[in-house]
């Protein structure tokens, strides 16, 4: 009789009790899974490793050493050389050179034209002996040491995009450009409109326009009014749009991880990138990233290259450098540079 009445008991326990005992398991549930992710991620981040500083030029035979500098590494702040290659060729089409203090939250972006004057020719073209010597060139160039490359297949932006469902982009300037030869039609107004991955390419790799007057090619021109200057600065608002939207959905992150490895070659390992996710979940895109490009003549003749390399105006360059990618405590001097001039 006892038994009976006992579980009477049980069965008559209220709905409210039995949600709450299921609530009370997935809560402990979700902890446990928390605690095991911030273990692993304990375990398999890794502190990321500094580059070292540029081979400074040799000195002439009999020559005292250069001085110490005095100069120091700003903590736990890293360099990255960005990277993306032609699709119709093998130079590099975008280059920039990124700064990110982790300490100050803060991300200094400039952007190298690709036209830029180096002893060799044109920066771009020094891609085709690999990112590594590309890397090791813009490191000499610019007298800093550069920590980390990563070189993106333009693919895997449009794979990107399409995975964020599109971003909002204020497109700057009117794009109307057809080149059958090439398959590629780029046609698009200023204003603010939202872009799949197919349009991020196309805005990101508008040079010129060809509805001008004849034909081609006297129809083309310059699509922005400082040429490529304004298609570089274009391309730091559209990297800046997709890193926003990518952080904003850390859901996402087994896609995120997919798709860099298939489209991105990097010299970061897995841990130092586990290392970087902690600080940039929390970054402030509206306050704390600056963005440039260097700036130059674009009609330099160089024998061998033709008229329009871009040789870099040497004050103008330390002056960007020092205000947005210089990882050190110091400032650098244009000694530290080595800034081609051609005549």
């Amino acid at each position: 009789m006892a038994r009976t009445q006992r579980r009477k008991r049980l069965r008559r326990a209220s709905p409210a009790r039995r949600v709450a005992k299921i609530f009370y398991r997935i809560l402990v549930g979700i902890s446990a899974l928390i605690v095991v992710l911030f273990c692993a991620y304990q375990l398999m981040a890794k502190e990321p490793e500094m580059a070292a500083e540029p081979t400074p030029t040799p000195a002439a035979p009999g020559a005292s050493a250069e001085p110490e500098t005095g100069r120091q590494r700003k903590p736990y702040t890293y360099t990255f050389l960005l990277v993306a290659k032609d699709q119709v060729g093998s130079n590099a089409d975008t280059m920039m050179v990124c700064m990110y203090d982790t300490v100050e939250q803060t991300v200094g972006l400039v952007s190298i034209p690709r036209d830029t004057l180096v002893e060799s020719g044109k920066l771009n073209a020094v891609y085709q002996q690999g990112v590594e010597a590309l890397r090791d060139t813009i490191s000499d160039l610019l007298g800093i040491p550069i920590d980390f490359y990563v070189a993106v297949d333009m693919e895997g932006f449009k794979v990107l995009v399409d995975e964020l469902d599109g971003i909002d982009f204020n497109v700057p300037v009117h794009m109307a450009y057809d080149d059958p030869a090439q398959d590629l039609h780029i046609h698009y107004e200023p204003g603010m409109q939202h872009l799949d991955g197919q349009d991020v390419l196309n805005v990101a790799r508008c040079r010129k326009n060809s509805d001008g007057e004849g034909t081609y090619p006297n129809n083309l021109y310059s699509a922005y009014p400082d040429n490529d200057i304004g298609r570089t600065r274009t391309q730091q608002q559209l990297i800046a749009a997709i890193v926003k939207k990518a952080l904003s959905n850390p859901q996402k992150l087994n896609s995120y991880i997919e798709i860099f490895l298939e489209y991105v070659n990097t010299n970061l390992e897995f841990g130092e990138m586990l290392w970087f996710a902690q600080p940039a979940l929390g970054f402030d895109f509206e306050n704390g990233m600056t963005s440039a490009t260097l700036t130059g003549d674009g009609n330099t003749y160089y024998p061998g290259w033709g008229q329009y390399c871009y040789q870099l105006y040497p004050e103008e360059t330390l002056e960007t450098v020092n205000q947005l990618i210089n990882p050190y405590d110091q400032d650098l001097t244009l000694e530290d540079m080595n800034i081609f001039q051609y005549q």
